[in-house]
C-alpha cells in the first residue's frame, strides 16, 4: 500500500555552500521492486562539507540528485527504517545503516539482498562507487550496537576513512622515506583516526597541523607527536622528509608546505575543511615538490579487497574500529560527546556552524529531521 506523506530534503547551493534550502513535496507510490526508508538520524560533520566543496569533482551531487543543476543534496551516514517495501527479502520496520540524503526519506531499488543488507540498484546509482551503495541490515551489521548508534553515525564512515589513508601510506612504504606525517585539520575526526592508527606503528613522527583554539584539544587525545598551531610550521626542520595529509584543503597552507619543505615525499589531499581558502578552487599550480594527489578510499578498498578478500578485509577493518571506539570512549573527557538536535531550524543551524568550522570538536552532530 502507497503512502502520500509529506517530504522535505535539505539543499544547498553547489556554488555557494552558505546558501540552503528546504524543499517540501508529498511521497510518490513506489514502483515494483522498490523500497522506503524513513530517515530517522544521520550525523553532520566536517566530512560531509568535504562532500560538498568536492561535489562535482568526485560525483557526491549525484547520489541524491535535485533535478536542479545549481542545487545539491549533501550525502550523510546515518540510520533509517523500512516504512515500505515492495522488495522480497526486505521488511518494513527493519532499520539499515548507510548513505542517504539530508532528509525525510529515501527511495530505493534494493539488488543483491542478502542477510547482511542490499545495494541501492537505481540506475542512477550504477556508475557510482559501490561502498557508497551499500545498506546495513542493523540486526546482523557486526558493527552495530545500539547503545552507540550515534557514535557509529559519526565515526564509521570517517574511521573508514582513516583506515584506508594509514593503509595506503604504509602499502606505499611511506613513499621513500615521509617517517614525519604532517595532519592538517588535526582537530577533525578523519585526521584524530588517521592518527591513531599511524601512532601504532613503529618509527613514524605523527604531527598535527591546527588552530590555535584546537591545540589543547588535539594534545590531549595522545595520538599526536606533536601538535602545532598553523603559525608554529616553521618550527620544523626544512630539511624534514615528509608526507602532507593534508584535511584542511587550504591553499594558503599547502603552499607554505611545499615551500618549506624540500623533501617532501608526498601530498595526500583528502578534504576541505577550509572551505574558504580550498585549493581546488586553485592554488594548486606551479608549486614546487610532488604534485598533490587526491585521495580515493574506494580504490584502496577495492585493492585490499582484491588482496585479501573481502572477509579478511571486514575483519581488520572491524578490529581496528573496535579498538579505536574503545580509546575514543575510555578517557576523561571522552574524545567525542554526540549531542542530538531535532526540526529543520536546528538542521539549519548545524549546517552553518559546521560549515564555519566553529564549534567543540568533542562535540559531535546528531541531526533527526
Amino acid at each position: 500500500m502507497s503512502t502520500a506523506a509529506p517530504t522535505s530534503n535539505f539543499q544547498v547551493r553547489k556554488d555557494a555552500l552558505a546558501e540552503t534550502r528546504w524543499e517540501t513535496g508529498t511521497s510518490l507510490p513506489l514502483a515494483p521492486g522498490q523500497v522506503r526508508l524513513a530517515i530517522e538520524s544521520f550525523a553532520l560533520t566536517s566530512n560531509n562539507i568535504t562532500y560538498a566543496a568536492f561535489g562535482e569533482a568526485m560525483n557526491y551531487w549525484q547520489f541524491f540528485p535535485t533535478g536542479e543543476e545549481s542545487w545539491g543534496c549533501i550525502p550523510v551516514w546515518g540510520f533509517a527504517t523500512v516504512v515500505e517495501s515492495l522488495c522480497e527479502g526486505v521488511t518494513v520496520g527493519e532499520k539499515f545503516y548507510g548513505y542517504y540524503p539530508m532528509g525525510s526519506e529515501l527511495v530505493v531499488q534494493p539488488a543483491r539482498v542478502t542477510p547482511a543488507g542490499f545495494f541501492d540498484g537505481a540506475a542512477h546509482r550504477q556508475a557510482l562507487p559501490v561502498v557508497y551503495n551499500q545498506y546495513m541490515r542493523c540486526s546482523t551489521d557486526p558493527f552495530y550496537d545500539a547503545a552507540t548508534e550515534d557514535v557509529q553515525s559519526l565515526l564509521r564512515p570517517l574511521f573508514i576513512t582513516s583506515f584506508l589513508i594509514d593503509d595506503f601510506l604504509a602499502d606505499n612504504d611511506f613513499f621513500g622515506g615521509g617517517t614525519t606525517l604532517l595532519l592538517s585539520s588535526a582537530s577533525s575526526k578523519t585526521a584524530y583516526g588517521t592518527a591513531f592508527q599511524l601512532a601504532r606503528r613503529a618509527g613514524l613522527a605523527v604531527v598535527g597541523l591546527t588552530s590555535p583554539g584546537n591545540m589543547a584539544f588535539c594534545e590531549s587525545l595522545g595520538c599526536y607527536s606533536q601538535v602545532l598551531g598553523y603559525e608554529q610550521l616553521d618550527s620544523l626542520a626544512a630539511e624534514t622528509p615528509c608526507i602532507y595529509v593534508d584535511f584542511a584543503g587550504s591553499a594558503p597552507l599547502r603552499q607554505r608546505i611545499h615551500n618549506r619543505f624540500g623533501q617532501l615525499r608526498y601530498n595526500c589531499s583528502i578534504g576541505g575543511t577550509h572551505v574558504d581558502e580550498l585549493a581546488a578552487k586553485g592554488g594548486s599550480r606551479d608549486l614546487p615538490g610532488p604534485r598533490p594527489v587526491l585521495f580515493f578510499a574506494p580504490a584502496q578498498v577495492k585493492k585490499r579487497v582484491a588482496e585479501w578478500g573481502a572477509e579478511a578485509f571486514g575483519r581488520k577493518l572491524a578490529q581496528a574500529w573496535q579498538d579505536f571506539t574503545r580509546q575514543v570512549g575510555s578517557t576523561q573527557p571522552p574524545w567525542l560527546s554526540p549531542q542530538r538536535h531535532a526540526g529543520q531550524a536546528a538542521v539549519q543551524a548545524v549546517y552553518q556552524e559546521v560549515l564555519a568550522g566553529k564549534g567543540d570538536p568533542r562535540t559531535g552532530h546528531i541531526l533527526l529531521p
